[in-house]
């Protein structure tokens, strides 16, 4: 197992976001690796996820629904998928460009919103997705950038303002949940190679830290197997995180 990558190890804690699920729409909108991980969880131990290539286009058209990129086994209707999201049955992945301690994020505007310094994507899904549906955040580059005391703009809410299910934080260092008392951000799992100091220098608040910190399970011989040969073959993964 010494020649596993950081993005396989990335990919296979995204899988693992869809443990118990059951059948729900699986979107995992920010990245390749999360989708490579729902791909990969719709293939080894959650056989009934609805797996897509993200989510509904602007133009409103139906989401393809397939086990892969190339193979699309039906189609979603756009209202169709709206009528999942209000009533919960869709796990959504996001991609933040801030989140702060309680799993609030930003994908609207740096800086003062009526002067940003940069303007971004707008709010999009993130209100709907996190008060009414299970919500992940998939970071490829964990830094005080993007893990802020506070955000400039609450597009997607967390816990402290009323979240449906924030449910875990992947990056390309670490697995962070909010499993603590007053679900402040609590560093789950570190990925091999990687210091907890590591982690805690990259993050902009104070972490909760338990007294051991297990490394993040790598993907067995089965899962890599089926990343390299059937989902993943021109390893796509290692553009998004660099070993």
């Amino acid at each position: 197992m010494s020649d596993v990558t950081r993005a396989e190890v990335c990919a296979a804690a995204c899988a693992d976001l869809f443990r118990g699920d059951g059948e729900i729409v699986a979107a995992a909108v920010a990245g390749f690796v999360p989708m490579l991980g729902s791909r990969l969880a719709r293939a080894t131990f959650a056989p009934d996820l609805l797996t897509t290539d993200g989510g509904p286009s602007l133009s409103a058209e139906p989401v393809p629904l397939g086990s892969s990129a190339t193979v699309v086994e039906g189609w979603l209707p756009f209202r169709d998928h709206l009528w999942l999201v209000l009533n919960g049955r869709r796990h959504v992945v996001m991609g933040p460009s801030q989140i702060d301690a309680h799993g609030n994020t930003n994908i609207s505007c740096i800086g003062d919103w009526e002067r940003p310094s940069r303007q971004l994507l707008g709010v999009r899904g993130g209100p709907g997705n996190t008060l009414l549906n299970p919500t992940s955040y998939w970071v490829p580059r964990h830094s005080t950038r993007v893990f802020t005391a506070k955000v400039d703009m609450v597009s997607g809410v967390g816990w402290d303002r009323g979240a449906h299910e924030i449910r875990a934080v992947v990056t390309n260092l670490a697995v962070l949940d909010f499993d603590t008392p007053d679900k402040r951000m609590r560093l789950r799992s570190v990925h091999p190679g990687v210091r907890v100091e590591d982690v805690v220098a990259a993050t902009g608040f104070a972490l909760v830290v338990p007294e051991r910190v297990p490394e993040t399970r790598p993907p067995d011989g089965e899962e890599l197997r089926i990343m390299r040969d059937v989902l993943d073959p021109k390893g796509l993964r290692e553009r998004e995180v660099p070993s």
